[in-house]
């Protein structure tokens, strides 16, 4: 798996991102995150995940554009149905999970730091939903997500208007469950997974399936039926005009 690293060591399945462009999302990371997911969802042995990133500044910058803009729609709801259910495999996994944010998670890498029990987030780093600014909707699976994790006050500042948030702020809205300085990053991802680990694994599994059950049984059972709704905005002439502009920036940049 290329663009994923895995370890299992002391009862911690480590899953790392190390895709290029900074782990933007593409189908080959998704399709090895949801190969690491099998791997240390059963592992008797891993008593609890971490969800990171092997970048030194980012955590995942959302959908490769790069990749994602030379795709059809057919080829492109088959990725977003892909994405869809890694999100709610990892939202519906019994062990705990913790993600260490890094970096900016923004987009797609906001979701998928969403759906980890807990996010330790480095300070200065960034969270936020930039969808409506590129002109696509969020997919049902990411609204049950913001919906289970972010404050019901923030919803129209990360959904409507697409802000960022870092430190305290994200705290407040529900992005971050801690912001710790950068020193002390690593030593608190350590204790808050062994905090999760000693954790009965059989009550904690079935009392995070009680929190989450309602919603990943919708995420499981519309998505695809929602599916042509993400599909439209992002194959609208306006939002083909933003992401060409994007993708033209970025092949500047490499």
């Amino acid at each position: 798996m290329g663009s994923v690293q895995i370890e299992i060591k002391d009862g911690i399945g480590v899953i790392r991102l190390s895709g290029p462009r900074g782990n933007a999302m593409n189908e080959d990371l998704v399709s090895d995150l949801s190969s690491a997911l099998r791997t240390v969802g059963g592992e008797g042995q891993v008593r609890a995940v971490l969800l990171a990133s092997a970048h030194p500044k980012l955590f995942c910058p959302g959908l490769d554009l790069v990749s994602l803009s030379e795709i059809g729609r057919t080829d492109m709801g088959a990725f977003m149905l892909n994405f869809a259910t890694l999100l709610t495999d990892l939202f519906a996994l019994k062990k705990p999970v913790v993600a260490a944010v890094n970096g900016a998670a923004v987009a797609g890498g906001c979701l998928l730091a969403l759906t980890a029990d807990w996010r330790v987030v480095k300070r200065g780093a960034s969270m936020g939903l930039n969808e409506v600014k590129v002109g696509v909707p969020l997919p049902w699976s990411a609204v049950l997500l913001l919906k289970s994790t972010v404050c019901a006050s923030a919803h129209t500042a990360v959904a409507l208007l697409g802000r960022n948030f870092e430190g305290d702020a994200a705290v407040a809205t529900g992005f971050a469950s801690e912001v710790i300085e950068a020193e002390a990053f690593e030593g608190t991802v350590a204790e808050r997974l062994a905090e999760f680990a000693e954790k009965d694994a059989f009550s904690f599994g079935v009392t995070k399936g009680h929190l989450r059950g309602a919603a990943v049984a919708s995420m499981r059972d519309r998505e695809a039926a929602l599916l042509d709704e993400f599909l439209d905005g992002w194959f609208s002439e306006s939002t083909q005009a933003r992401i060409q502009k994007a993708v033209a920036s970025l092949k500047a940049k490499a």
